[in-house]
């Protein structure tokens, strides 16, 4: 068996190594090289070596989102993964309708970035009406309201995450930390945290990574305004390729930097956060 599978091993990943060359890693190393070109389509591409990249550290839109998408993120990784934990802990303490909880806290999942966007820019806007106020009055409300809807919309899948990481604590631990007259509190930190780290992880990575590619529903929303001042970084790149003539070298420039800063804080918050895993 094991030879028959070493024979025709590249015979069934061919296809899908083709697909993903072409889907993938083609257009991923054409938009490198058109990082350094001048262009209006990938046919007419000019070599203009590093002026796109010093283009965009004279752009202040870019350093204000960038900022702004950090904070961003900071804050909905943090109230999401709480909440979502905490929600969890609730669900599995046998309370009756569990599973209708369960799947009403994850329905906002299901409905698309756009919609939600519009759906929550009535629901926000409807409330500061009564305080004279909008969404886009001020980049503090356009952030807060991204932040609510980020927290409605993903805690209910995390929450299924940690659901999972929660029930395959084994039985046997939680117990042994009762007889040895552990209250509650104790058995939280030194026992339930430490096991569900691998939910944290993954739940972590997939709402940091979230928070940094956020783009249909900050475009739904407040769509950058007032003047661009709550602008996160993916549709400050957008409203540079699309909304600036002759700029979509430096766009191309905006989300190659933007790859590698998700890149690179995706990968120590993973080696972060196994370690953990590890030293339990």
């Amino acid at each position: 068996m094991e030879k028959a599978i070493k024979k025709y091993f590249p015979v069934f990943v061919l296809p899908t190594l083709i697909a993903f060359t072409i889907g993938f890693i083609a257009p991923f190393l054409l938009g490198i090289y058109l990082s350094f070109c001048k262009f209006t389509t990938v046919t007419d591409g000019t070599f203009v070596g590093l002026k796109n990249y010093v283009k965009i550290l004279d752009d202040p839109t870019f350093l204000h989102s960038m900022w702004y998408t950090a904070l961003f993120t900071v804050a909905s990784v943090l109230l999401i993964n709480v909440l979502a934990f905490a929600v969890a802990l609730l669900l599995t303490k046998g309370i009756k309708g569990t599973n209708i909880f369960r799947t009403v806290f994850f329905m906002p999942n299901l409905i698309g970035g756009i919609v939600l966007g519009y759906i929550w820019q009535l629901l926000l806007n409807g409330i500061l009406a009564k305080f004279e106020r909008t969404l886009t009055y001020s980049s503090v409300y356009g952030f807060w309201g991204l932040v609510i809807l980020m927290c409605w919309q993903q805690v209910g899948y995390m929450m299924i995450i940690y659901i999972s990481g929660i029930q395959n604590i084994p039985g046997e631990l939680i117990e042994a930390a009762k007889i040895d007259g552990a209250s509650p509190r104790q058995i939280l930190k030194s026992v339930t945290i430490p096991m569900v780290m691998p939910s944290i992880t993954i739940c972590t990575f997939l709402t940091l990574t979230n928070g940094f590619k956020l783009f249909d529903q900050n475009l739904a929303l407040t769509n950058g305004a007032p003047s661009k001042m709550s602008e996160l970084l993916a549709l400050n790149i957008y409203n540079t390729f699309y909304g600036r003539t002759g700029y979509e070298g430096v766009g191309q420039a905006k989300a190659v930097i933007f790859f590698i800063i998700v890149g690179v804080i995706a990968v120590l918050q993973n080696k972060l956060t196994r370690s953990k895993e590890v030293q339990q």
